[in-house]
């Protein structure tokens, strides 16, 4: 502890580094790098998690979505080709059949899938938007953010199949006056009626939402356009444990049961599963993150191997300074810590370098990344994963120390006095 505070040893670690100027640059450089790769790639990958976890933050992560379609199979008497239609009742065997199913929507649109918008019309103002029939489960599965004095759909206004109707930020700007509040107010759709009941917030880079998307009860809908049972598509959210790839196998074959399918008919259903999506997408940034880690300790390890090999060469060029020291009462001790200290201070400065360049570059990024399309949004690195990095560093270099500091000890002061 004594030599940690005496000038004379940091005097004599500053000469060795002026020595040596410029392979303790090329060395430190090595070690910053190290640093630098694991803090970049690691803050890419947070990076990419949080860019998708912000994309997804309005839908279930395990949410998956089937629709019918025609049939590429005879079965059961029928011929191939056989387009299906999905049910209201669908949804009740669905919900009883699989158990691992939390929730399941029926849904219909009206303006999306090649279908034509809804005529949209206030006053003198009108426009074309697309219109879905909802049922308040619906907002378990996808969150929808409402404007404070609104509401969604909920149970009241499907048993009473009320004409009420929740519009979209940018409905509400082309159809109402900036300073007007929407809420209560009434617009027609294609010609009908319907209370505004909220105003949905429109979220950026969020899947399957925009800014003009109108909801109306699903019963409500049914009337309006003479839809009857019949259900565009219906969206489900599996448990948290659950296998949501078997569940999408599950929805397909109770479907195929109902409508009476070919079972091996993998044509007739229609499906989308977000739930696979998103864990695959989080596999490939845990990945990425595993990644960064390997090749950063391998860098790093690199630089400090190149920081011991430097101190080697010290020892040997200062041989017969050491066995000076040897001579006049230096104990072995005080020369193994004269030279720990010296590659500690060498791994401490690149590993404080590469930390604040791996900051400052995470930091460019977040700057230059806010606005874009593509799911990325606050690229860091955790403070422990950091502290982590750098105490294994110190640890490293404390160890690739004691090498070149064996060898300063092993140096008999009559041997060193004879160097020339």
């Amino acid at each position: 502890m004594r030599l940690l505070f005496d000038r004379n040893t940091w005097q004599e670690i500053f000469g060795s580094i002026r020595k040596n100027k410029i392979r303790t640059i090329i060395t430190i450089i090595g070690v910053l790098w190290g640093i630098f790769v694991y803090i970049a790639m690691s803050g890419a990958a947070k990076g990419m998690d949080n860019g998708f976890e912000k994309s997804f933050e309005t839908v279930a992560m395990n949410s998956l979505f089937a629709w019918a379609q025609s049939t590429s199979k005879p079965y059961d008497g029928f011929k191939t080709g056989r387009q299906l239609q999905l049910k209201l009742g669908d949804a009740t065997v669905l919900q009883n059949r699989i158990p691992d199913l939390q929730y399941i929507a029926p849904r219909n649109v009206k303006g999306t899938f090649g279908s034509a918008p809804a005529s949209i019309t206030r006053g003198s103002k009108s426009g074309s938007y697309p219109v879905y029939g909802d049922f308040p489960v619906f907002t378990k599965i996808a969150t929808k953010k409402i404007y404070d004095g609104g509401r969604f759909v909920n149970d009241d206004d499907i048993e009473q199949a009320r004409k009420v109707c929740i519009i979209g930020e940018r409905t509400q700007k082309e159809l109402f006056e900036e300073d007007e509040d929407p809420i209560g107010g009434y617009i027609r759709i294609d010609g009908i009626y319907f209370q505004v009941v909220g105003v949905h917030k429109f979220v950026q880079n969020a899947p399957f939402d925009s800014d003009s998307d109108i909801y109306i009860p699903f019963t409500t809908y049914r009337r309006l356009y003479n839809s009857g049972d019949e259900v565009g598509w219906f969206s489900m959210a599996a448990y948290d444990d659950a296998d949501v790839v078997q569940v999408e196998e599950d929805v397909k074959a109770v479907l195929k049961s109902i409508h009476r399918v070919d079972p091996t008919d993998e044509r007739a259903f229609g499906t989308f599963n977000l739930g696979e999506m998103f864990g695959k997408i989080m596999g490939f940034s845990k990945g990425l993150t595993f990644i960064s880690l390997i090749v950063g300790i391998a860098t790093i390890l690199a630089g400090i191997i190149g920081i011991g090999a430097i101190l080697l060469i010290s020892v040997k060029e200062r041989t017969k300074e050491l066995g000076v020291r040897r001579a006049l009462g230096a104990t072995p001790g005080e020369v193994r810590t004269l030279i720990i200290l010296e590659c500690l201070f060498l791994t401490l400065i690149a590993g404080v370098m590469g930390i604040i360049l791996g900051a400052f570059t995470l930091n460019i990024v977040n700057n230059a990344t806010q606005n874009i399309d593509f799911p990325y949004t606050n690229p860091t690195v955790p403070i422990p994963l950091v502290v982590g990095a750098f105490a294994l560093m110190l640890v490293l270099g404390i160890l690739i120390g004691l090498i070149p500091a064996q060898r300063a000890v092993s140096i008999r002061p009559i041997d060193a006095l004879r160097e020339e």
